[in-house]
């Protein structure tokens, strides 16, 4: 049954005062933010937080992963817990608004509701996510809330890990006990991150909110071209096994495969390392590291069956040997439908556009939604720029954001969208 929601919105000056205040903690000088994940700015934005957390009247909560919490307690003890927020560190020199206005738009969301003295069956939590931009380990606070993490993320034979456990250590965060941060998925309600969408596709729509269907699963592999070694003049067309020569082959074919054949799909290839690495030499060996994304976790095995396949038949054209190796993998992740439907109901109650899309960055949500029903809500990046200092969203939108959030919240602790 759906009670009424009353009239309510945020407090958008408030809202504004919190952002420009945590903007200039990691500043740098060309307008951009470096708050990389235990150092001492992040270190700083979250006793910040904490602090804003205390003035209200949350009770303050850190687990044994570092993430940091808020807490709106219903009043009855025995109730879930609905899950909201994102991460305030940052990439090198990055934006203000990656992270950071999920995480501070969720703190006035809780803000607002216990200053209109409204009783929820639920508990409210605004939580920071340690490491989500893999500064030490990717999505870190919210793998160890899940209890995703293995030992090999803290204490690893092949990887020397020495820095980051010093990191943790710093942090007040012990290394050993960061697997404890496990929380029960049966005392959560669900999930709800807001976050810019750090891309194009609503800026250009002019579209106020997009409404997240799916995460794009992603995969890093690392392929190796093997060849022979020779003088660039002196051997012959014929004989010659240029490693290169088929790591570009591979590289330009991959990029079109993806397009013609994988609706949806990303292809990249950042990274290439030739060995000998002279201009005179036949290159022997060619190192690439390749990712590729997609919303559809059985099309992202059939790429990666297709890129090696691909890779393969490059190295045959060229006398070449190849080596395939995955790196990593994240799944694809599916949003829940009720949470989507209940943030849909908020736009429509507010008069925000809004317009499904497809999530192709990683996020804390990623992880959750295996765990908890998870929703998540994109608002418009200016020129979709993202991971720089230009990064931008126009304030209206923000405000926007922070007010479907609001009745998001509301819909799922009101009406039971939670399965």
């Amino acid at each position: 049954m759906t009670t009424a929601l009353p009239a309510l919105y945020i407090n958008s000056a408030r809202l504004r005062d919190d952002f420009d205040r945590l903007a200039q903690i990691g500043a740098t000088v060309g307008g951009g933010i470096s708050r990389l994940a235990l150092s001492n700015e992040d270190l700083q934005a979250r006793a910040w937080f904490a602090s804003q957390l205390e003035d209200v009247g949350f009770e303050v909560y850190d687990d044994d992963a570092g993430n940091l919490s808020g807490i709106l307690r219903s009043e009855r003890p025995a109730s879930r817990t609905l899950l909201v927020g994102s991460h305030l560190d940052t990439v090198p020199n990055g934006g203000r608004f990656d992270g950071s206005v999920g995480v501070l738009a969720a703190l006035e969301c809780l803000r607002t509701i216990a200053e209109a003295g409204i009783k929820l069956p639920v508990h409210l939590e605004v939580i920071d996510f340690t490491d989500e931009e893999g500064c030490w380990q990717s999505l870190l606070g919210s793998q160890g809330l899940t209890g995703r993490l293995q030992p090999t993320h803290i204490n690893d034979k092949v990887e020397d890990h020495a820095a980051f456990r010093a990191a943790l250590i710093r942090a007040g965060i012990h290394p050993n006990d960061i697997f404890s941060a496990r929380r029960d998925a049966e005392s959560l309600v669900g999930f709800v991150e807001l976050h810019i969408e750090q891309g194009s596709r609503l800026d250009r729509a002019g579209v106020d909110i997009g409404l997240v269907t799916a995460i794009v699963g992603r995969t890093t592999c690392e392929i190796t071209f093997l060849g022979e070694a020779g003088h660039s003049g002196t051997t012959d067309r014929d004989e010659r096994k240029d490693a290169l020569l088929g790591a570009a082959r591979f590289i330009s074919q991959a990029h079109e495969m993806v397009r013609r054949h994988y609706d949806e799909g990303v292809f990249n290839c950042g990274n290439v390392r030739v060995h000998p690495g002279a201009f005179n030499i036949i290159p022997s060996k060619v190192c690439l590291t390749m990712e590729f994304r997609h919303p559809d976790e059985s099309q992202m095995v059939a790429m990666e069956q297709a890129l090696i396949a691909l890779s393969e038949d490059c190295a045959e054209k060229h006398g070449l040997k190849v080596q395939a190796r995955q790196i990593v993998h994240m799944p694809a992740a599916t949003m829940s439908t009720p949470m989507l439907q209940a943030a849909e109901r908020a736009c429509q109650s507010l008069g925000v556009s809004y317009m499904r899309t497809i999530g192709y960055a990683g996020h804390d949500v990623q992880i959750m939604s295996s765990f908890t029903p998870s929703a998540m809500i994109f608002i418009p990046s200016v020129d979709g720029v993202s991971h720089n200092p230009r990064e931008y969203s126009h304030w209206e939108q923000v405000e926007k954001g922070a007010n479907v959030l609001l009745h998001t919240l509301l819909n799922i602790a009101l009406s039971g969208a939670e399965s």
